[in-house]
């Protein structure tokens, strides 16, 4: 056994598996939690995923949305115990790995196709990531 399966065994427990399938492209509804002194509420961010980087326990996620014409990014693991859920609520469809294109975009161009083809295989498909 190399070094490399040793690592995915000791961290296969920390993968979370109740996250939906969702790609690049996808309007997501993040609920993140937030701690404010003894207190926990959750907040909801909304947005298009722009970039998923990483595998395992080390992936990461951008979710861009625009308030105000100000875009606003944000970043967080995947797997973080700081997400309580993610919701897809919209399936786009990018031709691209990252989206860092929507950056410079105003307008209507910054709108993605939805995913409409694709969605014959997607829809018998569990929500659930292995």
């Amino acid at each position: 056994m190399g070094a490399q399966q040793i690592l995915e065994s000791v961290n296969k427990d920390a993968i979370r598996d109740d996250l939906p399938i969702f790609d690049v492209g996808d309007t997501l509804n993040v609920h993140v939690r937030i701690r404010e002194g003894e207190k926990e509420r959750i907040q909801v961010f909304s947005g298009t995923l722009i970039s998923r980087k990483g595998r395992g326990v080390n992936q990461m996620m951008t979710v861009r949305r625009v308030v105000d014409d100000i875009g606003v990014e944000r970043t967080w693991p995947v797997n973080s115990p700081s997400i309580s859920t993610i919701e897809v609520v919209r399936r786009g469809d990018a031709r691209r790995a990252k989206l860092y294109y929507l950056r410079d975009r105003v307008g209507k161009s910054r709108r993605l196709r939805d995913r409409r083809r694709g969605m014959k295989h997607v829809e018998g498909q569990t929500t659930v990531q292995k």
